[in-house]
């Protein structure tokens, strides 16, 4: 207790993750280790606002941000948001050692022709030395990241139109390592993650080992192939299917009916993803995946794929041992949380000195 009374807070930051069908935000505050939270919002998008990830009906994603404004009733301003898709690019590439930042950056932009597949003006461009390469003999390792401008902008204009102040633009697969490594438990022996974000329009893959994200991926296939089926099979809109999927209010035979054949295609996809982390990695095939997003707050689909994958199968909390402030509903937090497990890990960049 005494020793959390000198831990130094740092100023809160909101965590906007902007998904293709819903916008998620969480406020953390305190130091390492004693942390509450104190708002969060989950606000859908009314209309189809998106295509593969880039924002097509900005009024759909205004009003929604708008929303989430109003829901997190405080006014602060400094927020993380990210960035996902083709127009992303994330990479290790090898350099020589003992180099300044600006000598990297120098070295990065005379080789970008081969490093990234767009143009050094179209793109933001940042990097991140990792350790020594043990692959290339004294070279070292950095994480060289490039977003499309567009795709950067777009969402920094938003936000800002609603009063939020963007101080961090994150890759989302690298939130979700920030969530694991801040908010999953982990025991005193060195563990491998494996996290999959069964988002709308994308299945995206994180693995984190001993402080560290090791790998990430993106696949194309997420829950709007099941609420498509969902709707043409019960001749709803696509707005009530997902309000009577979450809400549990659909006839009791789509368990039987429609979830079956996306749980297979599921379970495929996620066969597919872990095969590639392994070839890639060298890795053995993990003991255990923890989920998030969209699928990870189905019951019906998680129960299948804990029976089906042959793999130990865990809903990700990342609020399990965070304070939860007096004036949220725990339950509501409960329901919601793994859909705002990236948006924690954008939150938990408040956490850290430098981003202010």
């Amino acid at each position: 207790m005494l020793k959390s009374l000198f831990k130094k807070k740092q100023p809160p930051i909101v965590g906007l993750d902007i998904g293709t069908r819903c916008i998620k935000a969480v406020v953390l505050e305190g130091a390492e280790g004693d942390y509450t939270l104190t708002a969060f919002a989950c606000e859908p998008i009314i209309k189809d606002a998106f295509r593969e990830r880039e924002i097509t009906d900005f009024d759909a994603v205004s009003v929604a941000l708008r929303k989430v404004r109003l829901a997190l009733k405080n006014k602060i301003k400094p927020a993380a948001i990210a960035v996902a898709g083709t127009s992303v690019i994330s990479k290790i590439v090898h350099m020589e050692p003992d180099q300044t930042d600006y000598e990297l950056e120098g070295q990065i932009e005379v080789e970008a022709d081969s490093l990234i597949p767009y143009p050094l003006e179209e793109v933001y461009l940042d990097f991140e030395e990792v350790g020594m390469s043990e692959t290339h003999s004294g070279k070292v390792n950095v994480l060289l990241t490039a977003a499309h401008r567009d795709v950067v902008d777009s969402r920094s204009t938003l936000v800002r139109e609603q009063s939020f102040e963007p101080k961090v633009v994150d890759v989302e697969t690298y939130a979700m390592g920030n969530a694991v490594d801040y908010f999953y438990p982990h025991g005193e022996e060195a563990q491998r993650i494996c996290c999959i974000n069964i988002g709308a329009s994308l299945l995206q893959v994180c693995v984190w080992d001993d402080g560290k994200t090791v790998y990430t991926k993106e696949h194309t296939f997420g829950v709007d192939s099941l609420l498509q089926d969902l709707s043409l099979v019960h001749m709803l809109d696509r707005k009530d299917t997902e309000e009577q999927l979450i809400n549990n209010t659909l006839p009791s035979n789509w368990i039987s009916d429609t979830l079956p054949i996306f749980a297979a295609n599921l379970q495929q996809q996620i066969n597919r993803a872990l095969q590639m982390y392994m070839s890639t990695m060298q890795a053995n095939r993990p003991d255990k995946i923890v989920l998030i997003g969209a699928g990870a707050v189905i019951p019906a689909l998680v129960d299948t794929l804990q029976q089906d994958l042959g793999i130990e199968v865990e809903v990700f909390n990342p609020f399990a041992n965070v304070k939860i402030s007096d004036k949220l509903n725990t339950e509501q937090v409960e329901q919601v949380a793994p859909l705002l497990a990236i948006a924690a890990g954008l939150a938990s960049r408040g956490m850290s000195r430098w981003h202010m």
